[in-house]
């Protein structure tokens, strides 16, 4: 399977905030992570809270420093994810065999008949 990146952005945290500040990572570049581990650790005006990362994959960028004030919608990391292998492009309009369906007929009459 071939590899994308993909960037993950500062979520809305809630309670109209608009900013956080990285408290410390708990992952590094060039290290691979599963969902849900613990990724970041990130402070707002309320509390800290500690975010989950959204993608299994390898860590290839961070794009906060500790201490980094980051804006809801920003970067936060850049994962190297696993892409799904994709068919060759074909003709448009076109489906692949395997995923053809049977067709059903359907009769429609007008209303009143």
């Amino acid at each position: 399977m071939a590899e994308e990146n993909v960037t993950f952005h500062l979520p809305d945290l809630g309670e109209g905030l608009v900013e956080a500040t990285v408290l410390d990572w708990e992952a590094a570049v060039g290290d691979d992570v599963a969902r849900n581990d613990p990724l970041v650790e990130v402070e707002t005006t309320k509390s800290a809270v500690v975010i989950p990362s959204p993608h299994e994959g390898r860590v290839v960028e961070l794009h906060a420093a500790p201490d980094e004030v980051v804006r809801v919608g920003a970067p936060l990391v850049t994962f190297a994810v696993a892409a799904p292998d994709r068919p060759a492009a074909g003709i448009v309009g076109t489906v692949p065999e395997e995923e053809k369906r049977p067709r059903r007929r359907v009769r429609l009459t007008p209303p009143g008949e």
